[in-house]
């Protein structure tokens, strides 16, 4: 059987890194946090966490990549340092929510905001209709789009790294295009000032505002959860030990950075009430087109529909190698274990992610998965680097791997936990059914074992 090869350099992960990072929420859920917070201050709060949260994470795979340099990334992490059930369900879960969900919501994305520029592919244009069932353009374009990504990461990794850098680069270059234009264009001192006024921001530190703060960092945190991505093609990427553990720094740091200046871009031009309550959420839109009028927002557009490919290109690259690895483990279909012998690519990975990603876009429903997509994610990032504690006893020889202070893991087990804690009690229609699909995978993980078990007495 064909293996995966090593072809991507520490320029290549770091792309993937913060290009599976830099998706569509950047630009929308500043308008959601603004909303649940009422005050800039807690707007910017919450970016500022999300991003610690985010560092202290990429940071603490950096020592698990380090250990377990092994292709499957954070699935195997769960399998060596606790057991192959436990990583079965996270890659069960990956594959019924967090992966797939996401990328519906980013192609869905893309194809919204498409459709300012070309309105056939509006959702209001309808294709189909069946009762309470409806198709439209913009799922048509949605799953088109799935589809063509595919293709082109089944032509070979060099294919889909090279679409990946270029859209990296384009979008890192077209945030900071917008940033300068907030600057030079937009900014104004007084809606800066008034933002942050005293007046504007009157913050009680409670427990009900723990509670307004965790709700608010979900969205925050969507916007950048998939940082972990880069893990997931360890046995494709040159010198894994070294060079993971600097990808996860340097692409999180960049994105937090440049989340963090957007964000106080969007506070410096624009008064809260208006990023409150922008058209479709679109802060960003809202902001251009202050300053350009109906060019903003075209240019806007554009940036987004760039943006969310790139996104959807690094994901599906990198989320297929999960079901791969599963696969040839005997946990999961057996054939998704096929690299072909030419592209050296897991081409029937790829292809039963792109069919239950289409699944989820024709549902029409994805959207729902989204709110367990975070709540599970993060439940599975407190197991992972709280297995931290636990490697270091299992692998007790590891003079040349790099380790992060103690500090580091338990801040963010502990925030982490407070957020779930606060999710769990105060929104569980929200987040319980995201604990309910995970555990779903354990009738299926014993059925894929009692097979195995039957396969290998024959």
């Amino acid at each position: 059987m064909s293996e995966l090869k090593r072809t991507l350099s520490l320029k290549d992960s770091i792309s993937i890194v913060a290009g599976s990072m830099i998706g569509s929420g950047i630009f929308i859920v500043s308008s959601y946090i603004a909303r649940i917070s009422d005050s800039a201050i807690l707007l910017i709060s919450v970016w500022i966490l999300a991003g610690f949260i985010t560092l202290l994470g990429a940071l603490s795979y950096g020592e698990l990549s380090s250990t377990i340099p092994h292709e499957g990334g954070q699935y195997i992490y769960l399998e060596k340092i606790f057991s192959r059930k436990v990583a079965f369900l996270y890659g069960w879960t990956l594959f019924l929510v967090i992966q797939t969900g996401t990328l519906a919501a980013v192609n869905i994305a893309m194809a919204k905001f498409l459709g300012l520029i070309f309105p056939v592919i509006d959702s209001s244009h309808k294709i189909l209709s069946v009762g309470s069932y409806s198709l439209s353009n913009q799922q048509v374009f949605a799953i088109l789009t799935v589809l063509f990504i595919t293709f082109i990461n089944s032509r070979g990794v060099k294919a889909g790294i090279l679409v990946q850098n270029i859209f990296t680069v384009t979008k890192v270059l077209s945030i900071v295009a917008i940033i300068v234009c907030g600057i030079f264009f937009g900014f104004s001192f007084d809606t800066l000032s008034s933002n942050f006024s005293l007046v504007n921001n009157n913050i009680e530190f409670n427990f009900d505002t723990l509670k307004l703060i965790s709700a608010s960092v979900v969205g925050a945190l969507f916007a950048s959860i998939t940082w972990n991505n880069v893990t997931f093609v360890t046995s494709e990427i040159k010198n894994p030990k070294k060079n993971i553990k600097k990808a996860l720094f340097i692409g999180t740091m960049l994105v937090i950075s440049l989340y963090f200046l957007l964000n106080m871009i969007y506070l410096s031009t624009l008064p809260l009430d208006l990023i409150k309550t922008s058209p479709e959420d679109i802060v960003v839109a809202q902001m251009m087109q202050n300053i350009f009028g109906e060019k903003g927002l075209l240019i806007i557009a554009i940036v987004i529909a760039i943006s969310a490919f790139g996104c959807a290109n690094g994901m599906i690259l990198t989320g297929s190698r999960v079901y791969y690895k599963m696969a040839k483990e005997r946990v999961f279909f057996r054939s998704l274990a096929y690299i072909d012998r030419k592209t050296k690519v897991p081409q029937n990975s790829l292809w039963l992610q792109c069919f239950w990603i289409c699944v989820l876009i024709l549902w029409g429903n994805y959207t729902q998965l989204l709110d367990y997509v975070i709540y599970s994610s993060i439940i599975f990032y407190i197991v992972t680097i709280f297995g931290i504690f636990k490697m270091r006893k299992l692998y007790p020889d590891r003079k040349d791997v790099y380790q992060v202070p103690n500090f580091v893991p338990i801040t963010f087990i502990v925030i982490s936990s407070i957020i779930i804690l606060m999710l769990t009690f105060f929104k569980p229609l929200y987040t319980v059914p995201g604990l309910l699909i995970t555990f779903t995978g354990i009738p299926v993980y014993n059925l894929w074992k009692r097979h195995k078990k039957v396969k290998s007495i024959v």
